[in-house]
Order: C-alpha cells, then sequence, then structure tokens
C-alpha cells in the first residue's frame, strides 16, 4: 500500500502537493474542485498588508468622526450594516472552508513591514485556519539601507506575528540575499515552523512601442525548477523547520525531484493555471506509479535522499560554471 501522508509543520496533508497563493485559492468553488482531485492543502490568495492597514484606518477615520473613539467601538463597528471589507471576506472564507473541506487550510499574508497590521493573524487564527504563511520580499533596491537593516526586517515581522499566534508560521522568501544559506538558518532557527523556497514576484519588462512598464512573466516556466531545487537540496536536514518547495514544478516528476532533495512539501500555481484542477490527480498518480516502481511504501522512504548532505559529490550542488558542459560544444551558424 502506498502511503503519501506528509506532516509539514505539523499539520498532517494526504499528499505533498500543496496549491500555492494565487486567484485559484481565493474562493470556495475552486479550492473544493482542488481537493476533490487530490491536492494535499491549500494557501489562500494573499491579503496584502497595505489592505489590512488601509481598511483598519478607514474603520478608525469613521469611527473618529463620529465624536468617539473608544477601544469598545472596534467591536460594534465589526457587526455594522454596509459593505464588506476584503479582510471580513477572507476570514469569513476560512470559516466556511473549515466546515467544507478536510484539508489544511493556510492562510496568506503579503508583507514587507512590522508595523499596523500584525494584530490581524490573530483574527486569521480565530477564524480557523491551520497555519499562516507570509510571503516576505523586501527589495534589495534602497542605497540608503544596509543589508543588514534589509534582513533585519523579516525577523521583525517574523516576531510580532509569533506573538500573536499559536498556529505553525511559514515564511516564503525569494533568493536576494548576499549569504542565502545563512540567511535560511536563522530564519530557521526562530519559532517559525516553515520555509517556503522560492516566492515568485512581480518583474517589470518593457513594452517597446507605447513606452510603458508591464508585468513580465507572470506564471513560471520549467526551467525555473533548477533554483529552488539546488536550494533544496543544499539546506534540507541543515535547518530547523520544514523546508517547503515552490515555483517551477510543472508535473510529477518536478515533483519527486524536490522531494528526493528533501522538502517536505511542494507548492504549485502555474501548473494549475495551464492545466486546470484536474492536473493535480495527474500529478498524484505519478507519485504513487513512480514510488510503485521504485517500491517505496512512503515519502519518508526516499525524502532527501537526494540531498547535499547524503550525497557523495556534494561539491555538484554548488558548481556555477558550465565548463565541463559547454567546453567542445560547436554549433555551425549558417
Amino acid at each position: 500500500m502506498t502511503d503519501l501522508t506528509t506532516i509539514y509543520m505539523g499539520l498532517t496533508l494526504p499528499n505533498p502537493l500543496i496549491a500555492g497563493s494565487s486567484g485559484l485559492t481565493d474562493n470556495k468553488e475552486n479550492i473544493l474542485r482542488l481537493e476533490k482531485y487530490g491536492i494535499g492543502g491549500i494557501v489562500l490568495k494573499s491579503l496584502f498588508e497595505e489592505e489590512i492597514i488601509i481598511e483598519k484606518q478607514a474603520n478608525l477615520k469613521k469611527m473618529g468622526s463620529g465624536g468617539f473613539l473608544y477601544p469598545e467601538t472596534v467591536e460594534f463597528y465589526e457587526y455594522e450594516e454596509g459593505p464588506r471589507e476584503s479582510t471580513a471576506e477572507y476570514l469569513d472564507l476560512i470559516r466556511e472552508l473549515k466546515k467544507t473541506i478536510a484539508i489544511p487550510v493556510i492562510a496568506s499574508i503579503n508583507c514587507v513591514t512590522a508595523r499596523q497590521w500584525t494584530y490581524f493573524p490573530k483574527e486569521i487564527e480565530s477564524a480557523g485556519a491551520d497555519a499562516i504563511e507570509l510571503n516576505l520580499f523586501i527589495l534589495p533596491s534602497d542605497l540608503n539601507r544596509t543589508a543588514d537593516e534589509n534582513e533585519n526586517i523579516y525577523f521583525q515581522i517574523i516576531d510580532e506575528v509569533i506573538k500573536q499566534v499559536k498556529i505553525p508560521v511559514s515564511v516564503k522568501i525569494s533568493f536576494y540575499f548576499s549569504n542565502l544559506a545563512t540567511m535560511i538558518k536563522r530564519l530557521s532557527e526562530t519559532k517559525i515552523s516553515g520555509i517556503v523556497l522560492f516566492n515568485r514576484f512581480y518583474s517589470p519588462d518593457f513594452d517597446i512601442d507605447i513606452f510603458e512598464v508591464t508585468p513580465g512573466n507572470v506564471l513560471s516556466s520549467s526551467g525555473d525548477l533548477a533554483i529552488s531545487l539546488r536550494w533544496i537540496a543544499i539546506m534540507a536536514e541543515r535547518v530547523s523547520c520544514d523546508l517547503a518547495a515552490s515555483t517551477g514544478v510543472h508535473d510529477g516528476s518536478a515533483m519527486i525531484k524536490q522531494l528526493l532533495a528533501g522538502a517536505k512539501a511542494v507548492q504549485i500555481t502555474s501548473a494549475l493555471y495551464n492545466h486546470g484542477a484536474e492536473y493535480v490527480a495527474t500529478m498524484v498518480e505519478e507519485l504513487k506509479t513512480w514510488m510503485g516502481k521504485h517500491k517505496f511504501n512512503s515519502i519518508d522512504q526516499f525524502r532527501g535522499k537526494m540531498s547535499q548532505s547524503k550525497s557523495s559529490d556534494p561539491a555538484s550542488y554548488e558548481r556555477v560554471q558550465f565548463m565541463k558542459y559547454f567546453r567542445g560544444y560547436k554549433l555551425d551558424l549558417q
């Protein structure tokens, strides 16, 4: 009997495949469909820090305009008749999902500071979310801020959120660090339960006819797998929390590679946009078939089998040049 059960951040998943945060995980119907086809867990579409702050400020401004601003009014305002805010709808979605699906529900917040919004994770916990994923990306483009100052923001955010909740917290980060291995290790030694490698963020492109900045490469490609695969393999068994892989996972074999590297779970998004929710069943079946072929009864039997710490050629994970492959490679240009 093939057992695909996975423990990620202390949560029991029926398999290691998680639907990453996206427009595909922002409503009950889509999520029910993903569960139907066998997804192991879901990360809800991210709320942005700015959304939380703006709505809080609007609420306070509205309450203050009536000539009163007391702590008791906050609770009153939550039940006032009127249009629903995105934060309220987000909490309602969590409550509804916890009544209707069996797989873990992970909330997501996209944040760049530790100010004004960090009360909200407590509300997410109260709504019933199983965990929170903090999508952190502070672009290192401020010429007046040092690398240490930039990196300290990550720890400030983690500290503030961990104070608020008891449910597991993970961080989803990029590879934009001067010493990525050390940063991942330091993050793992906080009280977080998981690190997701790596997030996919807005990349600008240029329209050369109308001279405007446009979004570039919104979806990942299978070639993007290499970056996260390398770093999952290097950091597996060297950190104090679980690792999840993200970006470039477009089929079952890519998922298997990330598990062999040492990932506890694997997030997919672009593959779902390209192939639909039913593709989950295809990927899970690929995993089962492969495990049967190699006589693995559980994922723990092979997870991390190809991590750097277990490799007979650990230097291969750190090689950055192509001399071996491109020397002697010739192509006649006609």
